[in-house]
């Protein structure tokens, strides 16, 4: 099979590219060439900015492309500019998108008023009314929008479509570093990971890079994806502070979880805005039955190599994120309260018992 990739170069896309070539099927792979990154040698390259796509459309016509796979299309027009590329010509095309376009993530974000979502969400619940979830944000997500990519790549007859969604991913090559704040702290022989208590229980479905990229695989190689949205992500989904301990027992730590009343912890440990009584957990039964889709990596050994590589690949300017005084402070504070709770320090001493 002949696949084109857009993009493919950074996190998620050099698994999806290892996969593919490995099996045995013609990939090119269309990016700018700032992220390079060791892929098979059977692997064509295209360096090019998104933008030109439309400039170089005669000569990606000419690969005869089965599947197009768009791993970087974040706005409408991304989106419109791929179909128009290649409608008439491609098979199918393959679009990644992200979990975000459900209505419960802007009930999490506060952005949608109205009541929790039930979860575990499958493909069929519903989209978030208000789009453009950054705009607020401005800079370069200030267009970013999901919902629009999924109704471009699904919208037309000439060029059917396939989307994933995807969770929150993690894993070697993650830019984002997911795991490094948490990482740095069990490296650094802290006791306690201090987060407040609304934060501990909340769930947000996850998945390993290599799991997602068997998912976005077999998406593009099996013709039953035709028309279909498929949500990727871990079966069994852990609460904040369930993940942490994992990743601390994966990593060797001996310290302790500890939660605080909301609203008591240091600047630098209070989460961002949201309702985290919204969880954001995926359903992934339809890939799973329709495809046959099954992890290839377990989670122990998934979030293992994902340690080694955070600590292999640390920033420089991470102890500036942290303030370890403060957490001594609050987790002092934590301790006393456990030792002497209000009720007891405020109750009057009783009078002694006359005989």
């Amino acid at each position: 099979m002949r696949v084109l990739i857009i993009g493919g170069t950074r996190f998620i896309g050099p698994f999806v590219v290892n996969r593919l070539a490995g099996a045995g099927h013609d990939v090119t792979v269309y990016h700018r060439g700032r992220t390079e990154c060791d892929l098979p040698k059977s692997v064509k390259h295209i360096h090019a900015e998104r933008r030109d796509l439309p400039a170089r459309a005669d000569k990606l016509r000419k690969l005869g492309p089965d599947v197009v796979l768009d791993m970087a299309a974040f706005t409408q027009q991304d989106a419109l500019t791929t179909v128009n590329t290649f409608r008439s010509v491609a098979r199918r095309l393959v679009m990644i998108s992200s979990q975000d376009v459900y209505r419960a993530y802007g009930r999490f974000r506060e952005t949608e008023p109205g009541p929790l979502e039930n979860v575990p969400l499958n493909e069929d619940d519903p989209l978030r009314d208000q789009l453009y979830p950054d705009r607020t944000s401005g800079g370069h997500l200030a267009d970013y929008e999901k919902i629009l990519v999924e109704q471009a790549a699904m919208g037309s007859s000439l060029l059917p479509g396939t989307v994933l969604r995807l969770p929150m991913v993690y894993g070697e090559g993650d830019y984002q570093h997911r795991l490094l704040l948490e990482l740095k702290r069990i490296d650094d022989g802290r006791t306690a990971i201090l987060m407040e208590d609304r934060v501990a229980g909340w769930r947000w479905s996850r998945a390993y890079v290599d799991n997602v990229a068997a998912a976005i695989a077999l998406a593009v190689t099996d013709a039953r994806a035709t028309g279909r949205i498929y949500n990727v992500a871990e079966q069994e989904t852990l609460s904040y502070a369930e993940w942490v301990r994992v990743v601390g027992h994966i990593a060797g730590w001996g310290g302790n979880v500890v939660t605080a009343p909301d609203g008591t912890l240091p600047a630098r440990l209070t989460p961002p805005r949201g309702n985290y009584a919204q969880h954001l957990v995926a359903d992934t039964r339809r890939i799973r039955l329709e495809l046959g889709y099954a992890e290839p990596v377990s989670r122990e050994e998934g979030l293992r190599r994902a340690i080694d590589w955070e600590r292999r690949n640390r920033p420089d300017d991470l102890d500036k994120l942290l303030d370890y005084a403060g957490e001594d402070a609050a987790l002092s504070e934590i301790r006393a309260r456990q030792a002497f709770p209000p009720e007891s320090q405020s109750a009057s001493p009783r009078p002694p018992l006359v005989p």
